[in-house]
């Protein structure tokens, strides 16, 4: 470009604007999906009362079935909380799981979803994102179940390490889980037709499990059950990393089965979202 054009360039505004420039480099697949994480987390902040069944819902199950139930099953609430609280730090994790699900349909009845699918990014970027953000959620939930726990009298023999190991390995399986609940996102017509499948396939899992009382005072055809629920599991390498007992058997167990369940689930989850019309 002659003197003359730049020095005309620079004084035109409007021709500075338009004139070519070096394209900016294409983000990786990384860069979107944090991009999209990103967004999960500005949705909190603009709707905080998304908040709610993070903060609150621990509390309400830590308290309530702490006072309600300890003296009837370990004779005193100390030494029920000390067997509970490691159970209720799993549910209170794995029923957030579902709006994973929720959040995915919600955008799918508002338009949102089919923008997405439009975007020159990674494919999976905003599935992954999604389910990254909600990690967070997790996180959160987690700290207030184990603050409050320790308030209230709980203590950890594995000490720190054992309690963030515990936390990390549930992370861990929550992520693996929630593409189910996506994948039932992208099939279900409405978000509440989610919420209310995700809850009928969390209860039993759940509810019949070890989280409560020890599967040895159950019924034999309901010990079968407890003792094959992949939640047992989760909830014994968590209560064994926090009390400084867990062999490398029931950790491995539960990194194998999210490792499975995320293999057969996340290549459903995403023909769902390449077909969905």
């Amino acid at each position: 470009m002659s003197a003359p054009t730049t020095a005309a360039t620079e004084q035109n505004p409007l021709r500075a604007a338009i004139r070519p420039r070096e394209q900016p480099r294409r983000p990786g697949p990384v860069a979107n999906a944090l991009t999209f994480g990103w967004r999960a987390l500005l949705k909190i902040k603009h709707v905080p009362e998304q908040l709610f069944d993070v903060t609150l819902t621990p509390i309400i199950f830590t308290l309530m079935f702490t006072y309600l139930f300890g003296g009837a099953i370990a004779g005193d609430v100390s030494t029920y909380l000390q067997f509970l609280l490691p159970g209720i730090l799993v549910q209170t994790v794995l029923l957030i799981t579902v709006y994973t699900g929720f959040t995915m349909n919600t955008d799918i009845t508002k338009g949102v979803f089919d923008r997405f699918r439009s975007l020159p990014v990674w494919r999976p970027a905003p599935i992954v994102g999604a389910l990254l953000g909600d990690s967070v959620r997790y996180t959160i939930a987690s700290a207030i179940t184990l603050g409050l726990g320790f308030a209230i009298g709980f203590r950890a023999d594995g000490g720190l390490v054992g309690v963030v190991l515990a936390v990390l390995l549930l992370l861990v399986f929550a992520f693996a889980i929630s593409w189910i609940f996506t994948a039932l996102g992208l099939v279900m017509r409405s978000p509440n037709a989610v919420m209310g499948t995700s809850m009928i396939v969390l209860m039993p899992l759940t509810f019949a499990s070890n989280i409560f009382a020890d599967p040895a005072t159950m019924p034999g055809w309901l010990r079968a059950w407890v003792e094959v629920n992949p939640v047992s599991h989760l909830v014994t390498a968590v209560r064994g990393l926090m009390g400084g007992t867990a062999t490398f058997g029931d950790v491995a167990w539960v990194l194998i089965a999210a490792a499975v369940i995320t293999a057969v689930a996340a290549p459903i989850t995403m023909r769902l979202y390449r077909t969905r019309s």
